[in-house]
Order: C-alpha cells, then structure tokens, then sequence
C-alpha cells in the first residue's frame, strides 16, 4: 500500500483519477460522467452526471450485504439510564417508516427540513429519512435561541420541523417546545407542519392543526424505499456564524460527501467495517453529521449517540465506562472535553477502573489542542493521540495523521500533514507565499477535495466574498498559522486571533501553550485587549485543577515569567487573571471575541451558541479586578 507522501502526490497531481477509484466504493444508480467538472471555477462540483442515495449507502447496502444484525447505532443516556442499539436492519425500518411519514405531510425532493433535537436516536432517524426520499435536512443544535432558530427557518423556508419536545442537560430540563413555537411567530417563513417527539421528562404543548405526535405518526406509517437523486443535489444545509450576524449556510452534496467521508473512516481514523467509531459531538454540529452519522453508517461501523457530558454524568471516568462497555476502537472528541477531565481526576485514577483493551486511538479535534493536554491523555491512555484540524464548511479534515495510511511521527501543537486531496499554503497579507516557519493566513487550493461546501445555500455571491475573494484561487479557512520545514502544519489561531503588540505579530495560541503547561493550569485562554500605547497587549485567564490551594497570586505571576521566558519579552504579557470558568459554546469553544469586547468595554451581542450566559459577568468582574472592561 502506498505511503503518505506518494498518496498525498497523486491526490494532488491527478485528482479525478484518485477521488474516480475512491467513488467506486459507493454504491451508484448511475454512474458519473466526469469526476470534476471545473467548467464553472471557482464553483467546482463532483461526479456531474452521478446519481445515487445517502441513505442507500450508509443503511441498506449493509442489510443487503448480509450485515443487517450488526449495531449501527448504540444510544448511552447517563440522563436518562437508558442504553439502547438498533441493528443495520433496525434502523432501516424506522428511517424507511419516518420516511413514510415525511413524504405523507408532502415533503419530497429537494424540500427543506429542519431538525432541532437533542441527542436521541430519533434526530438520526429524521436525518437519514431526509437523506432517503431527496429531502434537504437542516439540523439546527436542540435549545438554540428561538431568534437564531428564527433567522434559519427564514433563510431554508423548510417544509416541516421534526423536534423534540425537550432536552436533558445536568440537574435540569431545556424546554424545546415553547422555543419553537417562539420562532415560528417570530419567522416570515412558517412551517406547514412540525413533527414532535413527546419526552416523558418533558413533554410539550401540541398546536392544533399544526403540530403531529412523533409516535402516533409512526404508529401508521407505511415504509417508502430510497429515491435517488444526483450526487450534486444537497443533502444538507449546515448554519455556521457568519460575521454580519446573519448565519451562513453551508451546502453538503450527497456524492462527494459519501465519497468522501466513506474513505476516511479508514484513511485518517483507521477504523474498519465492523468496529464501534465514537465521535462525542452532538448532531446539531459539524462533528456530528460527519461523524456520528454519515461517516461512520457509510462505512459499515458501529456508532455511538452519547446523551451526557464528559464529567458529572455521574463523573470523570464517564467517557471511559462508554469506551469499555461498547468496545470502542477510536474516540473523537474535542480538547475542552479532555480538559475538563484532567482537571477532575488529573491524576487520571478513573481510567484504571475500566477494561480499555479494544480502544486504540484518540482524535482531538474542533480548536487547538495544547501539547500539554496531548502530553497528558498520552500517558494516562497509552494509546496515539492525534490532534487534527478542519472546519464547518470543509465537512472532514483538511490536517491530520492518517492513521490508515501511514502513521507519521507527531510534533506536539500541530495536527500533523494535509490529508490527501487538501492542498495548504501559507500567505503572507499580500497574498505571496510565507517561508517555512512564518505565520500567515493558512489557505487551500482550488478545487477544494470532494465532500466539502461547493457554496452557500442561496448565497453564491456570498460564498465567494467569504471564502475565495481575499486570496484568488484559493479557499481561505481564516485560520492563521505556518507549516514547518518538514510540511507539518501549525495551526496557532483564527486570523482575528492574530494579536499585533508594538508591530509584532504574535499567536495567541503560543502563549495559551505555555499557559497550559503550567502544573496548576487545567484550562486558559488569551486574548489581545487595547493598549494605548502598543496597540494591544496579551491578557490570559486560568483556570485550576480541582484541588490546587496555593494562591492564585503567585500561579499568575509564575505564568507571566513563563512567557517571558519561552516567548521573549516581546509578548508583553504581564497580566494573567484565575477565573472559576471560561465562557464556551455548547460545543466547547472559548468565546474569546466576546471577552475581548468585554475587556474593551465594547458592545457585544450575547452569542447564541453559549453555554452558559451567567458566566460572562464573572469574566467581567475578573476583569474589572485587573483594570479592565471599564468605560
């Protein structure tokens, strides 16, 4: 089998000929008729002429192959006791039913739907119903604001909402219901019918006339069989924030998606037909499409629905017991996960308690992964940890160790090469080529590998003024980073992320590495605030591992001088502040834009995503103990 380097070359040098080998492990109704069809660059698409079916592929295929009896999908609810697993053949009956359901309300090909569900089996269900009858899903993350919900029903204008009647998060319950019924009122598009699963931790008010239970629904369906649609139809409409305010919506074709997430189950996480694949996202992100779903049911794996937290659904060694007691291969995750589990058992005690003889490897993912967390979940697990990078728009990794190519040696900060077919450069502000080991804005060239966004959804111009207008030719990611004389990536922050002190551009990123590396530290963050003089200045949060009593006072002066001393005086940092938690997304990025805006005492709008608001007026009383966020 070929190396890296060689498959990486030919992926480069003669794309149609290696993503057309790769496509004929899908299963086609029609063949395509060319792979590429660049006639309309910058706007390229995949296997023109091709038709076929998502839910075909990622189902049925396996039931007629023989496999029917195997696991697709194991459901864990620590939130509600209830371990569940639906067989290939299972899972067929009830998205052919749902589909059933879907397409006797009207919904057909190329109609839209949303989705706004928590982690339960049922929100896979609607998705890959969608998938089967030519319908475009739109997931949109259970508990969303009901005037961000709105804004997404007002740009898809769906058909129907599939939702649940609530969600279920540590020592409470999310109401799903009213927040639906808000955003309907508040949206122009209204949906002509919305379809709710009934939780008995929650159950909602139904609107007459409008709104249909879930299981009596089912109760009477009829099962419908897959409609094939062209493999540059969409599957899905992803929102991702834009920076106007108004979200963008990615596009996923359905056959380059196949294509391509089909490959690097075993390409990148080296994980075979058969095997249980992880991936403790949720299916309102990126992460969970890709790879709760898709990916994993295209590749004839195990996947598993993960209905709790990290820690405290009952403790730190809750990601272990999942691992143990389904016989995981490979965990995908994000860093914060990680983070907050070294910071409850940093001596990783729980791990002992648990058989993890099957699991092989970690992938870290979705924000940069400190060497000192990778450093950590290496000796405690004993297995590769392999941090990699992608993105929203990209739908699978553009950076990563390819563990089903070749294992390559890891440089701790960096998610190691470009996965075949990603082709990264490094920029300086004119556009010109960066030398190795410079920062600079990390771009892709065009065309950008099968499975990725081929536009905006009713937004082409849009796209091209986001992605391909600052750097023609290629894709901007807005990630700033370098790539090193032996071609490993680094990527160091979000170009905005990129601070500039005295006319020194200096990565964030860097310094939250030494940061990291502190003993005491479980978590931090930096961010560039205004300085008068300078231009801006670092400031850093830490927050400590359980159980650290020394004074915060002298852990803060300790990182200081740590910085100092790793990165040089020309970082001035001289202000780090303990904070009891950083602010994140529900997805588990830290929202430093927001606290930048708090320590200039800038107007911010309260992001949507947030875990938790009450957070953001301890950030600012941290702040205005160190003489910032003040008017």
């Amino acid at each position: 089998m070929p190396g890296y380097a060689e498959t990486h070359a030919r992926s480069l040098r003669d794309p149609e000929g290696f993503w057309g080998e790769i496509a004929e492990q899908i299963h086609w109704e029609r063949r395509w008729s060319r792979v590429l069809d660049a006639s309309r660059a910058p706007f390229y698409r995949w296997f023109p002429g091709g038709r076929l079916n998502t839910c075909f592929n990622a189902v049925d295929r396996h039931v007629e192959a023989g496999r029917g009896a195997q696991a697709a999908l194991i459901y864990d609810s620590p939130m509600t006791g209830q371990v569940r697993s639906l067989s290939f053949t299972g899972l067929k009956d009830l998205v052919a039913r749902f589909a059933g359901v879907l397409a006797g309300q009207g919904v057909g090909k190329g109609d839209r739907v949303i989705i706004y569900m928590p982690m339960v089996p049922e929100a896979v269900i609607a998705m890959l119903a969608c998938a089967r009858i030519g319908a475009i899903h739109s997931v949109v993350f259970g508990g969303f604001a009901a005037r961000e919900l709105a804004t997404r029903l007002d740009d898809a204008k769906p058909k129907l909402i599939v939702a649940a009647s609530c969600g279920l998060e540590p020592g409470r319950i999310v109401q799903y219901k009213p927040l639906l019924d808000e955003a309907i009122q508040l949206a122009s598009a209204k949906p002509e019918r919305c379809i709710i699963l009934q939780r008995p931790q929650g159950p909602g008010q139904l609107t007459p006339k409008r709104d249909l239970d879930w299981e009596e629904a089912m109760a009477g369906a009829r099962p419908v069989d897959c409609v094939p649609v062209e493999a540059t139809d969409p599957l899905y409409i992803l929102y991702t924030s834009g920076t106007t305010g108004q979200p963008k919506g990615v596009v996923r074709d359905n056959g380059g998606h196949a294509v391509a997430l089909d490959w690097t189950m075993k390409a990148v996480y080296g994980v075979d037909p058969g095997e249980v694949f992880w991936a403790a996202s949720d299916v309102g992100w990126v992460v969970g499409h890709s790879y709760i779903v898709y990916a994993p049911l295209l590749h004839g794996c195990t996947t598993i629905l993960y209905e709790g937290k990290p820690v405290g659904t009952p403790d730190a060694g809750a990601f272990w017991r999942v691992i143990s007691q389904h016989k995981v291969a490979a965990l995908f995750t994000a860093p914060t996960a990680f983070r907050a589990i070294k910071r409850e058992d940093p001596e990783g005690r729980e791990i002992g308690k648990y058989d993890l003889s099957r699991f092989r490897t970690l992938f870290l993912a979705g924000e940069r992964s400190d060497p000192d967390t990778l450093r950590w979940a290496e000796a405690k697990l004993k297995v590769p940890v392999i941090d990699h990078w992608w993105q929203t728009e990209t739908g699978w990794a553009i950076a990563a160790n390819c563990m089903g190519i070749e294992p390559l040696p890891v440089k701790h900060g960096s998610p190691t090469k470009a996965v075949p077919g990603w082709d990264v450069r490094v920029l300086d502000a004119d556009g010109k080529p960066a030398a190795p080991g410079a920062i600079g804005a990390l771009v892709c060239k065009l065309p950008l590998p099968p499975g990725t966004l081929p536009t905006l959804w009713n937004a082409h111009e849009r796209y091209r003024k986001s992605y391909l207008d600052r750097f023609p030719g290629f894709y901007e990611t807005a990630d700033a980073g370098m790539v090193d004389e032996d071609g490993y990536i680094y990527v160091m922050a979000r170009t905005d992320d990129i601070i500039n002190v005295a006319g020194h551009r200096l990565s964030t990123g860097a310094m939250e590495e030494v940061l990291a590396s502190h003993p005491d530290v479980a978590e931090c963050a930096v961010i560039g605030v205004a300085d008068p003089i300078k231009g801006q200045v670092p400031l850093g949060f830490l927050v400590l591992k359980a159980g650290v009593k020394r004074p915060p006072a002298d852990i803060e002066a300790e990182v200081v001088k740590l910085v100092r001393e790793r990165i040089g005086p020309v970082a001035a940092f001289k202000t780090a502040t303990v904070v009891k938690r950083l602010p994140k997304t529900r997805s588990g990025k830290i929202l430093r834009g927001t606290m930048q805006k708090i320590a200039d005492a800038e107007d911010y709008r309260m992001p949507a995503t947030i875990d938790d608001p009450a957070i953001l007026d301890e950030i600012r009383q941290s702040l205005e103990g160190v003489g910032y966020a003040r008017k």
